[in-house]
């Protein structure tokens, strides 16, 4: 059951190859259709108001090293002390899933409030993992 962990690992990792491929794609569209001037990366204020059009996978990608760090530190320890369990896996599936629907909606519709709540829902369920490993922890005898 423990390396079962890594599936809605490679997922995640799958997320945010796809969410970076994007952002090239938007990036490389805005590059051809407005042709850029050195003025537009004289510094980095001025380069993120060149992309601005475009941000929005950026913005998302840049989310996906936040909340998510918590999650790959997490699954090593879930496998290396034999903690990746059925609860543990079902967490981490919900917890890829949420994040997909977070980056869906980030670089679709962008709507504040939907948004919102899939990540709230997706912290509290990466924090549910958190305390669920933190009990099993505390329950082993110390050696």
């Amino acid at each position: 059951m423990t390396i079962a962990i890594l599936w809605p690992t490679f997922v995640l990792v799958a997320l945010i190859y796809g969410v970076w491929f994007f952002m090239f794609v938007k990036r490389l569209g805005h590059i051809r259709r407005n042709p850029p001037s050195a003025n537009d990366f004289a510094d980095g204020e001025s380069a993120m108001r060149y992309f601005r059009p475009v941000e929005m996978p950026a913005n998302n990608l840049r989310n996906l090293f936040e909340m998510p760090v918590l999650y790959f530190a997490l699954v090593p320890l879930l496998m290396l002390t034999r903690h990746a369990g059925y609860v543990e896996l079902t967490l981490a599936w919900i917890y890829v899933v949420l994040r997909i629907v977070h980056s869906l909606i980030h670089v679709g519709p962008n709507q504040v409030m939907p948004r919102f709540m899939v990540y709230l829902a997706s912290c509290i369920v990466l924090s549910a993992m958190w305390i669920g490993f933190a009990i099993d922890m505390a329950s082993v005898p110390a050696v």
